[in-house]
């Protein structure tokens, strides 16, 4: 297996265990101060998540538009998303980029590897770069299973030079992106796994056409910056200026952040509506004032979350935002249906984004993230369509009584606040 870091004479700086743990207690150690605070509430929700079956997810469809000169196909259904990721690696001629989160040891993740390892082999330039802290419980066996042939990077949590550059040197890899020979992107919340086709609800976009480029330079920019002794992927020209489509990524390694102001920006613009879904509600309090000041001048601000989310601490985070988004006038969708792990919004029917990037300060300010933000009519129509159909899906909730309704939320929403500056 082609290691970088390893098969070129380099000893493997890929990320440690103890370092991840120590990183991982330290978290943990915040995190367990504040549920013991709130250990009525946390036993409630462990009680009830004990009793919990996975649900197939219901799927909206798979929609597609047309933006200048790509085709936008908006996937929110995984297998057929798989599918057509497969069928893209298949046909590649000249190099595939592929940058994943999550990347289980199970049937969905070996179809990638055996379908990466076959383009290689055929003489396609196949680079994958993969997170070493999200994978910690996938076995480095399962990695083995990559063609020497095979460009293959661990993104570790946090290397040797931390105490020299701990900015540029930390971060998880959390964006999801596919590139084939600058004409397909795929782009979105979908990790790689069986679980995550079949029963999380996502979102994911695939644009055809010549403006690739911007997903093609996020995956790149971090390859060349990590990882130079294995030789950079060649700097390719974008096609245009246009733009309707942008991609937005945060690149640690660079000191970039653009994700927060885009969020930020998108929200001080709007008029009329501004509809958000994200599987983690953790703002810090710019983008919670930015969204309560755009309620407060009466645009129909609507939060879609999880009812129960696979993080429960987060949802005891997220819930103690719940009172003061209501009393805004905020609506809040809690998607009941299953897991809804989509980071997409969609405001005045004229401006979107899908992409990687919670609601959170992980996400934001923190992680490696990487969004497609869409300025179009016709995608925000498609978005809105989606957002409609999984409200069929959800509890509403628009009374400023919840608390009152609630009492445990309460007592977790003062409990878990020193929690809202690290999360």
């Amino acid at each position: 297996m082609n290691i970088l870091r390893t098969t070129r004479g380099h000893k493997d700086r890929t990320n440690s265990p103890s370092l991840a743990a120590y990183g991982g207690l330290a978290v943990a150690g915040t995190a367990g101060l504040a549920a013991a605070a709130a250990l009525p509430a946390l036993t409630a929700d462990l009680i009830q998540r004990r009793g919990r079956r996975e649900r197939t997810a219901p799927r909206p469809g798979t929609f597609s538009t047309t933006v200048g000169d790509s085709e936008m196909t908006v996937y929110t259904d995984g297998r057929t998303l798989y599918d057509d990721m497969i069928e893209a690696i298949d046909n590649a001629q000249e190099i595939i980029l592929m940058q994943n989160y999550l990347w289980k040891n199970d049937e969905g993740g070996l179809r990638f590897i055996t379908a990466l390892n076959a383009a290689a082999d055929r003489g396609v330039n196949v680079y994958v770069i993969y997170d070493g802290f999200g994978n910690l419980v996938v076995p480095r066996s399962f990695y083995r299973n990559f063609s020497d042939k095979v460009h293959v990077a661990r993104l570790p949590f946090v290397t040797r030079k931390l105490w020299t550059a701990p900015v540029r040197t930390t971060g998880v890899n959390h964006s999801k992106i596919l590139v084939v020979d600058d004409e397909t992107g795929f782009i979105g919340g979908y990790n790689i796994g069986s679980q995550f086709a079949g029963h999380w609800r996502d979102t994911h976009v695939r644009q055809v056409g010549p403006k690739t480029w911007g997903l093609r330079n996020a995956v790149t920019r971090v390859w060349n910056e990590k990882w130079p002794e294995g030789g950079d992927i060649p700097w390719t020209a974008p096609d245009s200026w246009d733009s309707r489509i942008q991609v937005v990524a945060n690149l640690p390694v660079q000191l970039v952040y653009p994700l927060r102001n885009m969020y930020l920006t998108a929200i001080e613009r709007a008029r009329d509506h501004i509809w958000i879904t994200t599987p983690y509600f953790i703002p810090d309090q710019q983008i919670l004032q930015a969204l309560y000041r755009a309620a407060d001048r009466g645009v129909d601000v609507r939060l879609m979350v999880p009812k129960e989310s696979n993080h429960m601490i987060a949802d005891w985070v997220s819930r103690g935002f719940y009172g003061e988004l209501l009393e805004h006038g905020i609506t809040l969708h809690l998607y009941a249906a299953t897991m809804i792990h989509a980071k997409t919004a969609t405001i005045d029917g004229e401006w979107s984004t899908v992409g990687t990037a919670n609601i959170d300060r992980l996400s934001l300010s923190f992680n490696y993230e990487t969004n497609v933000e869409v300025t179009d009519k016709d995608f925000a129509a498609t978005m809105e369509k989606i957002f409609t159909a999984d409200i069929e899906h959800c509890e509403t909730v628009n009374s400023t009584s919840w608390r009152d309704e609630h009492p445990l939320a309460r007592v977790a929403e003062i409990a878990l606040m020193p929690l809202r500056k690290v999360l």
